[in-house]
């Protein structure tokens, strides 16, 4: 049997040398690198605790910070099964373990890894929404260019009735909107702090978990010590909400693969974003977009093997839990790409301003046709749509358009569908067929009409700004409760115990 010793702090108790192969397995130290900031932070806020509510000396925990305030660029060692282990290792090398063995006073990995991983996700997720506020900018500055640009809207990936592009693209501006909502949702139970719940059960340590959540910026103690520590349910919240935003990007990754090629010829992506053929010198492809769709597939995959991992397991902590993390730190890296890549393409993004000219779209005012003949003719609605339909059939068939009918044609098709005598002014008939006319009048709210859309532009440009505005207050208070810990941490680390009014000064 090939053992290892694995931390220096775990050796000589309740089991003899753990094998080398078995630490391996089990080690969570590669995925644990970007933890090891928010560890040594935790570390210190918890020193400090324990020096103002007099559980170590004071000299002991100058010692302690000064150690830890040496950590920021230590290399993690493989053969150590956790980043929690490391710390303390090292800790005790500088420190010596007669003091240095007290650090772990009060605390277990079990608090201190859900810490971590909340201290992490909260810049990250901080960042990830930038991103998402980036790509409704760019959204919107290119939905302005096209408030009177006419293009297809389609359903069932049929042309359907006409809108504009703006129109189209405030859709996406909107999903992005209430991704955005749902992330920032998640980060309220994400800022809980989960640090005094010791392994489960606390400590019978007259430990402060306030004052140890304030200085590492939470919001609020996560209080019930088994859910501090056996809940991942934040992770799994904010996987979810990346998992429809993921959906909502893939669509729209998807709608520019299709619009782009040359059989629908709506829009024509920047050639930096494209590449061709090693064959065919006449393509042009979606590559990035196309990287896009597949990976977003991967945020659904994480989100699913994430709940199933969680949903079979007893309450509190378990080490199952480490799996969940790597998948975490995948998906936001992920969406975050995607993100970046789609606010980067969108600005060079051409829109075919002619595509309302195409032969295929020409049906697409059918309904409208049919809206006219229930308003200026009282033909019932039902009636009219049977009229239309068999109008468009009969068109079809000869290869011709709406553009095409005339009075009698119309006559025609109706007696013959419906038995009704109808007769329409060719006027009539030519106003349903003009595009721009009809789309200026959807002025219903939310709407495709012109004087609609730059109504909800102006609103939409408020909310990014706001939007904006307010991830910038919440990394001003991360880098606040950054501050304040580091100047604690300065002030306490003199051998001397500072004075009353210096604790007042740099403490609450």
């Amino acid at each position: 049997m090939r053992c290892v010793k694995t931390s220096k702090i775990l050796q000589g108790g309740r089991l003899k040398p753990t094998r080398k192969d078995v630490v391996e397995f089990t080690s969570s130290i590669n995925s644990d690198k970007r933890l090891l900031k928010a560890v040594i932070k935790i570390n210190q806020a918890h020193v400090v605790m324990l020096m103002e509510q007099k559980i170590i000396e004071w000299q002991d925990g100058a010692k302690l910070l000064q150690a830890l305030s040496q950590l920021s660029n230590m290399k993690l060692n493989a053969s150590v099964e956790d980043v929690h282990a490391a710390v303390e290792d090292e800790v005790i090398n500088k420190a010596g373990s007669e003091i240095g063995g007290n650090m772990h006073i009060a605390k277990s990995r079990n608090d201190q890894v859900s810490t971590a991983i909340r201290i992490e996700l909260r810049e990250i997720l901080i960042d990830l929404m930038f991103s998402v506020v980036n790509l409704q900018e760019a959204l919107t500055k290119l939905a302005e260019k096209h408030v009177k640009t006419i293009f297809p809207g389609y359903t069932h990936l049929q042309p359907a009735e006409p809108v504009t592009f703006a129109h189209y693209i405030l859709s996406y501006v909107d999903m992005l909107e209430r991704d955005l909502q749902r992330l920032d949702e998640a980060y309220k139970r994400i800022d809980l702090c989960p640090m005094g719940a010791g392994a489960l059960a606390t400590s019978s340590f007259p430990i402060n978990r306030d004052r140890v959540a304030e200085l590492l910026g939470f919001s609020q103690v996560l209080e019930n010590s088994i859910d501090a520590v056996g809940s991942r349910d934040f992770m799994l919240e904010t996987l979810a909400g990346l998992t429809i935003m993921a959906v909502n990007i893939s669509r729209l990754a998807e709608d520019m693969i299709v619009w782009s090629s040359l059989d629908f010829g709506l829009i024509e992506l920047p050639d930096d974003f494209s590449s061709t053929s090693s064959i065919m010198p006449q393509k042009k492809n979606p590559d990035v977009l196309e990287v896009i769709r597949a990976r977003t597939s991967h945020i659904l995959g994480n989100f699913v093997a994430s709940a199933t991992a969680v949903k079979a397991l007893p309450s509190s902590y378990n080490l199952d839990f480490q799996e969940i993390t790597p998948l975490l730190w995948e998906s936001m890296a992920s969406v975050s790409g995607s993100l970046d890549m789609l606010s980067k393409l969108i600005p060079s993004l051409k829109v075919n301003e002619k595509a309302s000219n195409k032969l295929l779209l020409s049906f697409s005012t059918a309904t409208e046709l049919a809206n006219m003949l229930v308003r200026k003719y009282k033909v019932p609605f039902r009636t009219a749509h049977k009229i239309v339909g068999s109008l468009v059939r009969a068109l079809t068939e000869t290869k011709s358009t709406l553009s095409d009918v005339t009075p009698e044609s119309l006559q025609k098709v109706a007696q013959e569908s419906t038995g009704l005598k109808l007769k329409v002014d060719a006027k009539d008939i030519r106003e349903s067929a003009d595009l721009l006319k009809l789309v200026e009048t959807y002025k219903v709210r939310g709407g495709p009409s012109p004087v609609e859309v730059e109504r909800m532009l102006k609103i939409r440009k408020k909310c990014v700004v706001q939007s904006r505005s307010n991830l910038s207050e919440k990394k001003l208070a991360l880098d606040k409760a950054e501050e304040k810990l580091q100047t604690v941490v300065k002030a306490y680390s003199s051998s001397n115990k500072p004075s009353i009014n210096l604790k007042a000064q740099v403490g609450r």
